[in-house]
């Protein structure tokens, strides 16, 4: 069998937690943040836990992570 290759874009957005999980940067805070409002910024803050059908996705993109 060939090694599969990771999805260059994937290994920069991602990471896998001890336990499988997908570790991903908090969404719409890249522009724009007059708009938003003072609560939807401190929540975004950090990183977050992608949802198990998105994970699953992921996952396909980075065989030996």
């Amino acid at each position: 069998m060939p090694k599969l290759k990771t999805k260059s874009g994937a290994k920069k957005r991602f990471k896998l937690t001890a336990t499988g999980k997908v570790k991903v940067a908090q969404a719409g805070k890249r522009h724009g943040m007059i708009k938003r409002t003072t609560k939807f910024i401190r929540n975004a803050r950090g990183t977050t836990v992608l949802a198990d059908q998105d994970a699953k996705i992921v996952k396909k993109f980075l065989p030996y992570a």
